[in-house]
């Protein structure tokens, strides 16, 4: 089934050049100019993917990231300034999972895009029994859903991506390095505040859960196993 992408960006030419790219790759592409727009089409149409930049009108893209999280784990990159690198780590906190800076190559934000794409669509292979449940935390991975004691969690398809990756190698120390190829697939995943956005937006929504992802010091982190 053709998969829709929602492109969220108020200049023309760079909306018109990425439009493009998707379309002759096979994607459905649907079209906002500013931050109203993007809403409306997220509300009535169910994109695979939004791209999701950062200076809109009407609406600037914090504001719809922060709206679209509240209903919804789709995958979101967002687009940003090179020299804007707060304003990257602001819409990690929001719930963004990628982000590409401007200007930027279309074959580059196709490959972050058709990652998180691959990713999302990906369904174990013994699906019924693909379940991982330690120290109250449990993932379904078939539906990629999270809860703690049995309360839902509404985790973005990053942080998703990183409790699964800790919860597969309990005890065992993941490295930076280790994160950025197995979460990001790329080498330039940003500084290291990138992943520790991540982590530190995890941990508030584990709630008392939190403790048992530990800090290895300039190393990575590790999922302490209750066992």
């Amino acid at each position: 089934m053709q998969e829709t992408i929602l492109i969220a960006e108020d200049e023309a030419i760079l909306r018109e050049i990425a439009k493009d790219y998707f379309a002759n790759e096979g994607y459905e592409v649907l079209e906002a100019a500013d931050g109203e727009e993007a809403l409306h089409l997220f509300q009535t149409n169910d994109p695979a993917l939004i791209i999701l930049d950062i200076m809109l009108p009407e609406l600037d893209g914090w504001s719809v990231c922060r709206r679209i999280r509240k209903t919804s784990n789709v995958p979101i990159i967002m687009l940003t300034a090179r020299s804007d690198e707060e304003d990257t780590l602001l819409g990690f906190e929001l719930g963004a999972d990628d982000y590409v800076t401007k200007p930027y190559s279309p074959p580059i934000l196709m490959a972050r895009a058709k990652r998180l794409l691959d990713s999302r669509r990906r369904q174990p292979v013994n699906a019924v029994h693909q379940s991982l449940s330690l120290g109250g935390i449990s993932l379904n991975l078939t539906s990629r859903s999270a809860a703690v004691d049995g309360r839902a969690l509404h985790l973005t398809f990053t942080e998703y991506e990183i409790l699964v990756l800790l919860m597969k190698n309990p005890g065992m120390v993941i490295t930076r390095e280790q994160f950025i190829a197995k979460i990001w697939g790329y080498e330039d995943a940003g500084d290291d505040r990138t992943l520790n956005t991540h982590i530190r937006n995890l941990r508030i929504k584990l709630g008392d859960k939190s403790s048992l992802i530990t800090t290895i010091l300039r190393i990575g982190y590790k999922f302490e196993d209750p066992a």
